[in-house]
C-alpha cells in the first residue's frame, strides 16, 4: 500500500474500549464503529506541519488537505486531493466555503453554505468519497450500507452525500416528531434508489441507541456478509466525519490572521452549540494540533447534560428529554464525549469501557478529580428557550444579522461567559445552520405576528427581513413530492432494516 507520508508520522486508530488492535485510517472509516462498540481514536493528535502564516495564504481546499493528510496517513496525495476536490465544489454557495461574519465584535463562522444548509455538509460532502476510496484501498467487495440516526441535520446531509453513489445504500432513522418541518421535508423528499428514510416513534437517543445495537448485532452482520453487504456509519461516530470538521477551526484562525483581525499566535475562544459533542471535539483536536485556542465554550440547550457534566464531573442521562427549538441538540447521550473521556482517562481503554458500561446500565458515570482537572480548557453553560429567542431578536435588532436557533444557543451562552468572566479574548462562534432551516422559531423570536404564516411564507418573509436570498436547498423542496413515508416503532428498527435489505 502506498503511504503518502513518512512512516514515523503515520497515525493509527484504535477503539476507545480496546487499544490493543491498531488499524489504518481507511479501515477505521470503512468500519465506522469498532466491533466492541467503541469509537476509533488516533494514537496521537498530529501537529500542524505548516505555520499558521503559511495556512493563512491558502484557500479552504488547500487548508483541508494540509490538516487531513496528517490524520489520514494511508491516503496518497492524489487520493486525498481528489476527495477534497469532489467534496468542496459548486454544492457550496460561497467561494470561501466557510465565511466569517462579524457581528457585535464576535466572528460567526458560517458553516451552512453547503447543499443542505447545515454544518454537517462540511464533513458529509467528503465522507462518501473517503469511504469509496477506503473500500478500494482495502479491496472491500461488499456493498456499503450506511446506517445513521439523525436529530435533523446529519440525515439530510448524509442522504445528499450518498444518494446515487454506486456500491452504497443509505438508511436514515429520525425521531418522527423531533425535527423541524423544513428538516423533515428535506429528508422525506430525498431522491435516489439507494436512499431510505424512516421516522421512528421515539426521540433521537432511541434512534442512536437502535443504530448502535444494529452495528453490534453479530447475527445480522453474518447474514449481511453472506449477502455481500457491510454496515458503516455517517454519524460523527465515524472518524471520517470528525477529521474534516477539524479543518474549519484551523481555517477560521488562518482567515482571521490573513484579515489582520488577530496577530500571529494570538489566542481566540471558540463557542460551539453542542449535542453529540463531535463538533466541539473537532475544535479540541484543532487546539491540540497547534491552533492557539484558549477556551472551548460548550453551549447546551435545555437538555443540559453536558453543562451538568462540565460543572460536576458527573454525566447523567436520567432526566426528562426536552423538545426544543434547537432540535439537533436535543440529545442526552453525547456519543463523541467518549473520545474525550478516553483521552482524559490517560488513553486507558479499560477504564473508559467501565464508564461506558455504567452509562449503558445505570444511565450515568462520574469521572475522577484527576480527570476533571484535565477539562480546564472547557467552559460549559446552557441557554433556555426564552434566552435563545431573546438572543435572536436582540442580535437582529442591533445589527440586522439573523441567526438560527442553534447558533443563538451558542451566542446566548457566550454572552453569559463574558458576563461571568470579563474575558475579552476575540471569539469565533460556530454558526451551525441557516436560519432558513428553522424559520418558524427564528421568525417567532423576532416577532410573534409571523406565527400565523405557513412554513414557506415564512421563508420568503425571512428572506426580505434578513436581506438574504432563499437558499437553493429550500427552493428545491418547496414543491417536491414526499418519497419516504415509512414510520416504525423504536423496537422495529432491526425488522425495518432487514426488510429494506431483503
Amino acid at each position: 500500500m502506498v503511504i503518502s507520508m513518512d512512516k514515523s508520522t503515520e497515525v493509527f486508530y484504535s477503539s476507545t474500549r480496546d487499544s490493543s488492535k491498531k488499524i489504518q485510517a481507511s479501515q477505521a472509516i470503512l468500519q465506522g464503529l469498532s466491533e466492541d462498540g467503541g469509537l476509533f481514536v488516533p494514537d496521537h493528535i498530529p501537529t500542524l506541519d505548516k505555520s499558521l502564516k503559511e495556512l493563512s495564504e491558502m484557500g479552504y481546499k488547500e487548508v483541508a488537505y494540509e490538516v487531513m493528510k496528517l490524520f489520514l496517513t494511508d491516503f496518497t496525495k492524489e487520493e486525498l486531493s481528489d476527495c477534497i476536490k469532489k467534496a468542496y465544489d459548486s454544492k457550496f454557495d460561497t467561494e470561501v466555503i466557510a465565511p466569517l461574519t462579524e457581528a457585535e465584535g464576535t466572528y460567526y463562522l458560517e458553516l451552512f453554505h453547503g447543499a443542505t444548509i447545515a454544518f454537517k455538509d462540511m464533513a458529509l460532502s467528503i465522507l462518501p468519497h473517503l469511504m469509496i476510496t477506503s473500500a478500494k484501498k482495502n479491496n472491500a467487495k461488499e456493498q456499503i450500507v450506511i446506517l445513521t440516526a439523525t436529530s435533523g441535520d446529519t440525515g439530510k446531509a448524509a442522504l445528499a452525500g450518498f444518494a446515487g453513489v454506486e456500491g452504497t445504500k443509505i438508511i436514515v432513522f429520525y425521531p418522527k416528531n423531533g425535527v423541524s418541518p423544513i428538516q423533515e421535508k428535506q429528508m422525506v423528499t430525498q431522491k435516489g434508489d439507494n436512499a431510505y428514510v424512516i421516522g421512528i416513534h421515539g426521540n433521537f437517543d432511541d434512534a442512536q441507541t437502535g443504530v448502535k445495537q444494529l452495528f453490534a448485532d453479530k447475527e445480522l452482520e453474518k447474514q449481511m456478509k453472506e449477502n455481500g453487504l457491510r454496515f458503516s456509519s455517517a454519524n460523527s461516530i465515524n472518524i471520517g466525519r470528525l477529521v474534516p470538521q477539524v479543518v474549519y477551526y484551523v481555517y477560521s484562525y488562518a482567515k482571521l490572521l490573513k484579515e489582520g483581525k488577530i496577530a500571529d499566535g494570538e489566542k481566540i475562544n471558540v463557542v460551539v452549540p453542542t449535542g453529540n459533542f463531535g463538533n466541539i471535539l473537532a475544535a479540541f483536536y484543532a487546539k491540540n494540533m497547534g491552533v492557539p485556542i484558549a477556551k472551548l465554550i460548550c453551549a447546551s440547550n435545555e437538555n443540559k447534560v453536558l453543562y451538568d457534566f462540565f460543572s460536576t464531573g458527573s454525566y447523567d442521562r436520567n432526566r426528562e428529554f426536552v423538545l426544543t427549538s434547537s432540535p439537533s441538540m436535543d440529545i442526552l447521550i453525547s456519543s463523541n464525549l467518549e473520545r474525550l473521556i478516553y483521552r482524559i482517562a490517560g488513553n486507558d481503554a479499560k477504564k473508559n469501557a467501565e464508564f461506558m458500561t455504567s452509562l449503558s446500565q445505570n444511565g450515568s458515570y462520574a469521572i475522577t478529580d484527576e480527570m476533571k482537572a484535565q477539562l480546564e480548557d472547557f467552559y460549559g453553560n446552557y441557554a433556555s428557550e426564552q434566552e435563545t429567542a431573546d438572543r435572536i431578536k436582540d442580535l437582529y435588532e442591533k445589527t440586522g444579522y439573523v441567526i438560527d436557533t442553534h447558533t443563538a444557543v451558542a451566542s446566548a451562552v457566550y454572552e453569559k461567559y463574558k458576563k461571568e468572566t470579563g474575558d475579552g479574548t476575540k471569539t469565533v462562534i460556530a454558526s451551525t445552520a441557516s436560519p432558513f432551516k428553522f424559520t418558524r422559531s427564528v421568525m417567532n423570536a423576532i416577532d410573534t405576528k409571523y406565527d400565523s404564516m405557513g412554513d414557506f411564507e415564512l421563508v420568503d418573509e425571512l428572506s426580505k427581513l434578513a436581506n438574504v436570498k432563499v437558499p437553493n436547498a429550500i427552493e428545491e423542496i418547496r414543491t417536491a413530492p414526499v418519497l419516504h413515508d415509512t414510520v416504525c416503532d423504536k423496537t422495529e428498527m432491526k425488522a425495518t432494516v432487514e426488510r429494506i435489505l431483503k
